[in-house]
C-alpha cells in the first residue's frame, strides 16, 4: 500500500464521500419537494440513487489524483464459482439469525414510531417506484458501500495497523454509525464484522457486496410481503426451529467452505 495512502487522508475521504452523498441526494430530494404535483416517491427514490452513486465521486477522484491502481485500491477482484455458491449460503444463514435478533431485541425493546412507520413511508406506489427502490436498496448503496468501507477505507487500516480484528472492528464501528439507526445499530454493526471479514478472508469485495445485496433484498422483501410472517417461517413469535437449523447449516457450509477456499 502507497504510504502517500495515510489513514487520516482515508478519514477524510470517507467523510468527504458521506457529505457528497447526502448533498447529491438532498438536492433531488429539494428539486421533487419544490413541486408538490411531482411525485413524491419517485424524488425520494432517486434522491437514494443520486446519493449513493456520489458516495464514490470523491473516493474515486482521490485515487485518480494519487495515480493509484484503483481496482486494487478498492479490492475489486474476481473470486471462485466455488466462494460465490458458499457466500450466498453464509448470506442466507446470517441473514435468518440477524432476523431473530431483531426479534429478540423487540421483546426488549419496543421498536420506536419511526421504524413502524418506515415501510409505509418507503413503500412504492408504482412499479416504476419499485423498481427505483430495488435499484438505490439492492444495488447501488451496497456497491457504493462496500466499495468505500470494505474496498477503500478497511483495507488502509489493515496495512498501516497490521491487525486485522481492529482493522474490521473500526470499519465496522463507523459503517453502522452512518446508518443513523440507534433501533438497528447492533444488527447493523454485526453485519459490517461479517462483511469485514469476507473482504478480508477473500481479498475481495465480491462476496461481501453479495452478501450487503441480499441483505437489503431480503429486507425490501420482508418489508412488502407477508412472507416473514408465514406459519413456515414463524413460530411463537420467533423464526421457525427448522428454518434456524436450516440457517445454522447454512452457515457452517458456508463459513468452511470459504475458509478452505481462501489463501490467507
Amino acid at each position: 500500500m502507497n504510504k502517500t495512502l495515510t489513514i487520516q487522508s482515508a478519514i477524510l475521504i470517507v467523510i468527504a464521500s458521506i457529505i457528497s452523498a447526502f448533498m447529491a441526494g438532498a438536492v433531488v430530494l429539494g428539486i421533487g419537494l419544490s413541486n408538490p404535483d411531482s411525485p413524491q416517491k419517485i424524488y425520494t427514490f432517486l434522491s437514494f440513487i443520486i446519493g449513493q452513486s456520489f458516495m464514490i465521486v470523491p473516493l474515486i477522484w482521490f485515487l485518480m489524483v494519487k495515480k493509484q491502481p484503483i481496482l486494487d485500491r478498492l479490492r475489486i477482484k474476481k473470486v471462485s464459482i466455488s466462494t460465490l455458491y458458499n457466500t450466498i449460503l453464509l448470506s442466507f444463514g446470517i441473514i435468518i439469525f440477524s432476523d431473530e435478533l431483531d426479534k429478540i431485541i423487540q421483546v426488549f425493546i419496543q421498536a420506536p414510531e419511526y421504524v413502524v412507520d418506515l415501510n409505509g413511508l418507503l413503500r412504492p406506489e408504482s412499479l416504476l417506484g419499485f423498481i427505483l427502490l430495488f435499484i438505490a436498496v439492492s444495488i447501488i448503496a451496497p456497491l457504493g458501500e462496500e466499495l468505500l468501507f470494505r474496498g477503500f477505507f478497511q483495507q488502509i487500516l489493515e496495512k498501516h495497523w497490521k491487525d486485522i480484528t481492529r482493522s474490521v472492528l473500526v470499519t465496522a464501528m463507523i459503517f453502522a454509525f452512518i446508518h443513523m439507526n440507534p433501533f438497528w445499530f447492533a444488527q447493523i454493526y454485526i453485519l459490517g464484522i461479517i462483511l469485514g471479514f469476507l473482504a478480508w478472508k477473500t481479498n475481495s469485495i465480491i462476496p461481501s457486496l453479495i452478501l450487503h445485496g441480499i441483505n437489503n433484498s431480503m429486507a425490501l422483501i420482508f418489508s412488502f410481503t407477508k412472507i416473514s410472517e408465514s406459519s413456515f417461517y414463524i413460530w411463537k413469535g420467533h423464526i421457525a426451529p427448522w428454518i434456524m437449523f436450516l440457517a445454522l447449516i447454512f452457515i457452517i457450509i458456508g463459513f468452511k467452505g470459504i475458509n478452505q477456499g481462501s489463501s490467507k
